[in-house]
């Protein structure tokens, strides 16, 4: 029981969800380049566990996007390299100007982000767990997603709505 508490407390500790509502610094970003195809097959993945939630709760799929995924991508590897985890950067940015720097121009973004999950599965399940992240997944709001895994397992899911 001490053991699953203590899972349970640590796998919360590494979940957030930000909207944009969320205060966060700013500042420019920088993409990286993916770094290997297990990163590819992860973004699958979990992009295919999202709709089916979103189908199982009568809401339309989300489209995967490229620009999406880059700015996912960037998040996640900055993460990773500088061994830190939050919605904020190594260079203050916040998911608003990554997905900007881009190219994606929108009226509506938002992100979640994971680490410690190993599989798609055990991230997605996370998600669904956090009221917070739940509602991003649920969300009537985007049109479009994109998603990646880092190493150190460093997940990132980014939510978008171009134009408007």
């Amino acid at each position: 029981m001490l053991r699953m508490f203590g899972t349970t407390a640590l796998a919360i500790a590494f979940l957030t969800a930000c909207t944009p509502d969320d205060p966060v610094a700013s500042s420019p970003t920088v993409a990286t380049p993916v770094t290997s195809d297990a990163t590819a097959v992860s973004r699958a993945d979990v992009g295919v566990l999202l709709n089916t939630e979103r189908a199982k709760n009568g809401l339309p799929p989300l489209s995967p996007n490229p620009k999406l995924a880059a700015a996912a991508r960037a998040h996640a590897q900055d993460m990773a390299r500088s061994g830190f985890f939050d919605h904020v950067g190594s260079d203050k940015s916040k998911p608003s100007q990554r997905v900007r720097a881009q190219g994606y121009s929108y009226c509506f973004v938002a992100e979640n982000i994971a680490q410690g999950w190993k599989t798609p599965e055990q991230v997605m399940q996370g998600w669904m767990d956090s009221p917070g992240h739940r509602r991003n997944n649920l969300s009537s709001k985007p049109s479009e997603y994109g998603a990646a895994r880092a190493e150190g397992d460093y997940w990132v899911l980014v939510f978008g709505r171009s134009g408007c």
